[in-house]
């Protein structure tokens, strides 16, 4: 799924709203969740892993590990799905810098 085309469109109960990162290992957009009217973000697979099923049974083992930890600093999980063949993890929409951000800030020089 390209970005442009995910923007708007309905995934489950979450309109995605706008792509907000993405690397090797997943694709996060912010989207509002339409039944509890909240705004929250979605992770998806890359498309090229999402076929993989080793890759899709690390993505669903992630959510399971994050969902047992309960942290200010870590993300609630809320969901984990799947829409036309896509699994997706539902979590808490954490705003601001990033840690690469902050983590390139500090550095000296």
């Amino acid at each position: 799924m390209a970005t442009t085309f995910m923007i708007g469109q309905t995934i489950s109960h979450y309109r995605i709203v706008e792509k907000i990162g993405g690397g090797g290992m997943g694709v996060v957009y912010k989207a509002q969740d339409t039944r509890l009217g909240r705004l929250v973000a979605l992770k998806f697979l890359p498309e090229e892993l999402a076929r993989n099923p080793q890759a899709l049974e690390r993505f669903r083992r992630e959510a399971r590990a994050a969902s047992a930890l309960s942290h200010p600093n870590i993300c609630t999980i809320y969901d984990i799905d799947e829409s036309e063949g896509r699994a997706f993890i539902a979590m808490e929409l954490m705003e601001g810098q990033t840690l690469r951000h902050l983590h390139l800030k500090a550095r000296p020089g």
